[in-house]
C-alpha cells in the first residue's frame, strides 16, 4: 500500500488512476503497456518502507522489488505455475514443501512481476497435493483461501471459470487465475465429487502425484500400474463436468490408459521430453504423440529434468520444446514453468532452500528422480518477469515463426481450454 498523506491507495488502484489521467493528456496506450510504468511507480513506492501486508501475505514482503520491468506484450498462457515472491522466508514449516504453499506467498512484488511477464493466465495449484492434511477438507479449504486472494485484487487478478476469462484478463491487464488440482486424491471414493469441485471452479485436475493414489500409478512407482476402475470413473466424470484431464507427474501406463479412456482433448501440463532427456518425470514420445493425436497440449517446464545432471539451462527449455514440437506439431505445444515470475535474489539462499525442499520430499516419500542437493526447481537463467521475452527471442533466433511461438506461450493452451471448457 502507498501512504500519500491522509490517503490510502493500493498499487493496483494507482494503476487505474494512472491510466485515467494519463488518458487526458496523450494519445490512446494500451492499457497493459501502460500498465509497466505504473506497476514500477508502484513498486518502487512499496519499497520505500511503507507497505502495508494483505491477507495471507506476509508483512512488508514487496520491499526490495526491482521498479524496471519489462514491457508486457506477450499473451502468455502459463499451464502450471504461480504468482509467488520466493524472497520470502517461509513461516509454515516443512508442510509447505508438501502442500505446493510456496506458490501462494503472494506480494505485491510479485503481482507486479506476474502483470510485467505478459501472462494472461496461470493454473495455480492448489489444494492437496500430498502430506498429512486431509485431502477432501484441505482442498475445499484452499479454494476459499484463493478466492480471498483473488478478492483482495481485483483490478489484478481474475477467476477463470472460462476460455473468455482468459481473454478479458488480457483485455484488462490482469492475471487470470486458473484453478487447478495435483492430485485427485480428494475424490476419496467417490468419483461425483469431481462435480463438486468443478462447481467450485476448479478448471484442471491431474490424476495421480508422483506416487500412486485410488486412481493410478505416479511417474516414480515403478510398477508401473495402469489406470484403475475407480481413475476410469474419475476421467468419465472430468469429461462430464468439462474440466481439463491433467497427466502431469503420471507414471507411463496411467497415462496411456487415460488418453485412450477420455473423450475430451487431455493436457499434460508440465513436463519434458524423456528421448532428450531420460527422467521418469518427461513423458515419451508415445505419449507425447498420442496427446496431440487427441487435439490436447503438452506444457514444457522450466525445471531441472530437462538436463540429466539436473543442472538445466535456458538452451535445455529451446530442446525439449523443439523437440515436442517434432513429435507433437506446433498445434499441440505449450508452456508449464511450475514456477513463478519473480526471480531470487539471493541464489545461495535458493540453493538452500531447494536442498531442504529435496530433503523434505525424500522423507514424504514424494520425491523424484533428478532431485537432489545442489539442484534448484527453476532455470537459474531463465527467472524473473522477463522469462517469457526471452524464450520468444530465442526461439525467434533459432527460425521459429512469430505465429509458432505465439501459439507455444499461449494460443495453444487458450484453444484447448475453450474447446474443453467451452468459451
Amino acid at each position: 500500500m502507498i501512504k500519500w498523506r491522509y490517503l490510502w491507495v493500493s498499487p493496483s488502484a494507482l494503476v487505474n488512476l494512472m491510466y485515467k489521467m494519463d488518458a487526458r493528456n496523450a494519445p490512446p496506450m494500451p492499457r497493459r503497456t501502460f500498465l509497466t510504468s505504473a506497476a514500477g511507480i508502484a513498486l518502487a513506492a512499496t519499497a520505500s518502507g511503507c507497505g502495508e501486508s494483505r491477507p495471507d501475505t506476509p508483512r512488508d514482503a514487496g520491499r526490495g522489488a526491482n521498479p524496471q520491468l519489462p514491457r508486457p506484450d506477450l499473451f502468455v498462457v502459463n499451464m502450471l505455475g504461480g504468482i509467488r515472491n520466493p524472497n520470502i522466508p517461509r513461516s509454515g514449516g516443512p508442510s509447505q514443501a508438501l502442500q505446493g504453499e510456496r506458490r501462494t506467498s503472494l506480494d505485491e512484488r510479485a503481482l507486479a512481476d506476474a502483470l510485467a511477464s505478459g501472462t494472461a493466465a496461470v493454473n495455480t495449484t492448489i489444494g492437496y497435493v500430498a502430506g498429512p492434511r486431509d485431502p477432501f477438507e484441505s482442498s475445499v479449504a484452499d479454494i476459499a483461501r484463493w478466492n480471498r486472494i483473488i478478492r483482495t485484487y481485483p483490478d489484478a487478478l481474475l477467476k477463470v471459470w472460462a476460455a473468455a476469462d482468459i481473454e478479458r484478463a488480457a483485455r484488462e491487464g490482469r492475471v487470470g487465475i486458473i484453478q487447478g488440482f495435483q492430485n485427485a486424491a480428494m475424490m476419496g471414493d467417490d468419483a461425483r465429487r469431481v462435480g463438486t469441485f468443478a462447481g467450485l471452479g476448479v478448471k484442471i485436475i491431474q490424476l495421480t502425484y508422483n506416487v500412486a493414489n485410488q486412481l493410478g500409478h505416479g511417474s516414480m512407482v515403478p510398477e508401473n500400474g495402469g489406470l484403475t476402475d475407480f481413475g476410469r470413473d474419475v476421467v468419465a466424470e472430468l469429461n462430464a463436468t468439462s474440466t481439463l484431464v491433467d497427466l502431469s507427474h503420471s507414471g507411463e501406463q496411467t497415462c496411456l490408459d487415460a488418453i485412450e479412456v477420455s473423450t475430451a482433448p487431455i493436457a499434460i501440463t508440465h513436463t519434458g521430453c524423456r528421448a532428450v532427456t531420460d527422467l521418469p518425470r518427461n513423458k515419451t514420445d508415445r505419449e507425447l504423440r498420442l496427446v496431440a493425436e487427441g487435439g490436447g497440449i503438452v506444457g514444457i517446464y522450466f525445471m531441472p529434468f530437462l538436463a540429466a545432471d539436473g543442472m538445466a539451462v535456458a538452451d535445455d527449455v529451446v530442446r525439449h520444446v523443439e523437440h515436442a514440437v517434432q513429435v507433437c506439431g506446433e498445434e499441440h505445444v505449450g508452456i508449464g514453468t511450475d514456477g513463478g515470475t519473480t526471480a531470487y535474489d539471493d541464489m545461495e539462499a535458493a540453493y538452500e532452500a531447494a536442498r531442504r525442499d529435496v530433503e523434505q520430499r525424500q522423507a514424504a516419500g514424494i520425491g523424484a528422480a533428478g532431485e537432489r542437493a545442489g539442484v534448484v526447481p527453476f532455470i537459474p537463467d531463465l527467472q524473473g518477469p522477463d522469462q517469457f521475452r526471452k524464450l520468444a527471442d530465442m526461439l525467434l533466433a533459432r527460425g521459429h515463426t512469430s505465429e509458432r511461438v505465439e501459439r507455444i506461450l499461449g494460443l495453444n493452451a487458450l484453444r484447448v481450454m475453450r474447446e474443453v471448457w467451452g468459451a
